[in-house]
């Protein structure tokens, strides 16, 4: 298989993200996982459309690495009307946030850094999601039982509501799970 040569480094996940994790494995790669928490702050003057591949920049370089090492950090936004719509802190927010999302199209935009002591790759990959019109009681349900508090917008596209809310996708379905798998196995063949 072409990927037990792609590199003599062992290659580092940062993400505490299972959906990650499940979507890396599936290259058929080993990997470590490491995580940091960091201050997800970003400056005001960048474009909403950036802020994923900043944050994913801003997480590898908080790691120090050695020299057979190569880290992969990423960030999700949702972008409605290019405003980010961050994880929820509360049902209340959740809520709000789906009642937002419904009957519209958004863009979903994960940034990848893969970053080893001599090279860095950073890129983003954009899907635009359409939900119908969800009932009070469809988000109601969701948020209830799928307790989205850990997912950019508010909602996982492999999760329940997706199965009954998402009308239209273009782009990358991974993408929309964290993680554009397909985007990313290219960028390392050329790392």
């Amino acid at each position: 298989m072409m990927f037990n040569n792609l590199t003599n480094k062992k290659i580092i996940l940062a993400s505490k993200s299972p959906r990650r994790q499940e979507l890396l494995k599936g290259l058929g790669l080993s990997f470590k996982i490491k995580t940091k928490e960091i201050n997800e702050d970003f400056p005001n003057s960048i474009d909403n459309s950036d802020v994923a591949a900043f944050l994913a920049k801003k997480k590898a370089e908080s790691f120090a690495l050695s020299n057979d090492e190569i880290i992969i950090t990423s960030d999700t936004t949702v972008l409605l009307t290019n405003r980010i719509l961050n994880k929820p802190q509360n049902t209340e927010e959740a809520l709000r946030m789906l009642q937002r999302l419904s009957g519209k199209t958004h863009e979903v935009c994960t940034g990848v850094c893969i970053k080893s002591i001599e090279k860095e790759i950073i890129f983003s990959e954009f899907t635009s999601v359409t939900f119908k019109l969800l009932s009070l009681d469809e988000i109601e349900y969701y948020i209830k039982h799928f307790q989205p508090y850990d997912k950019a917008g508010s909602y996982g596209i492999q999760e329940w509501i997706g199965f009954i809310g998402v009308e239209k996708i273009e782009g990358c379905y991974y993408n929309v799970m964290g993680l554009p798998i397909s985007k990313l196995y290219q960028k390392l063949l050329e790392f």
